[in-house]
């Protein structure tokens, strides 16, 4: 079964393409301008063990917010289309991710209802150059396009950086395992999702 997606999103303030395998193994190239977010992004498709390639181009002298928001619209785009009707995927994934001091705990459900629950502050503002209040702008922008519901809660962290790559990877294995194919038929008494 092929589960691949590829979207490109041109705006007056980005261009971003993105392509994705969720039959994959890990393999990830990720290139936005942001280099903290391309750490955390490397971090979904290897721990996802999607294929991933991003490359992103936007306004990065101003800021970072149009380069994050839009490559999560775009990631959260290829999600739903390569999920397709979603037939015989698992459904819910949960992870729970330490990261030395940092733990953080993670539930998807492929749903087809947008909704987060984001509850993983940092301490620390700027990450290098990377504002840590964007990491839940992206997720918000990928929820909303990918359309399923998400609850991120750190259960113990003070390290920034530490915080925010366990919620990346908690993602990532969360995802990889509510993605995963297990059975026939689209898991809903509703019959669809």
């Amino acid at each position: 079964m092929t589960r691949t997606a590829s979207i490109k999103r041109t705006t007056g303030e980005t261009d971003v393409a993105v392509a994705l395998d969720l039959n994959g193994t890990g393999d990830t190239v990720v290139r936005t301008g942001v280099p903290f977010f391309d750490h955390m992004l490397a971090q979904l498709g290897r721990h996802g063990r999607f294929d991933l390639r991003i490359d992103a181009e936007g306004d990065t002298e101003v800021d970072a917010h149009h380069t994050v928001e839009d490559t999560g619209i775009a990631l959260g785009t290829a999600l739903a289309d390569a999920l397709g009707d979603k037939a015989g995927v698992e459904r819910f994934g949960d992870a729970t991710v330490p990261i030395d001091e940092a733990l953080v705990r993670v539930a998807v459900d492929l749903s087809g209802r947008p909704y987060l629950v984001y509850r993983a502050d940092t301490p620390v503002e700027l990450i290098g150059t990377y504002e840590s209040s964007l990491t839940r702008h992206f997720f918000e922008a990928l929820v909303a396009n990918a359309r399923l519901t998400m609850h991120v809660q750190k259960l113990a962290g003070d390290n920034s950086h530490h915080i925010q790559e366990a919620v990346f990877k908690a993602v990532a294995v969360a995802l990889r395992r509510a993605v995963r194919v297990t059975g026939a038929g689209v898991p809903s008494t509703k019959g669809v999702l």
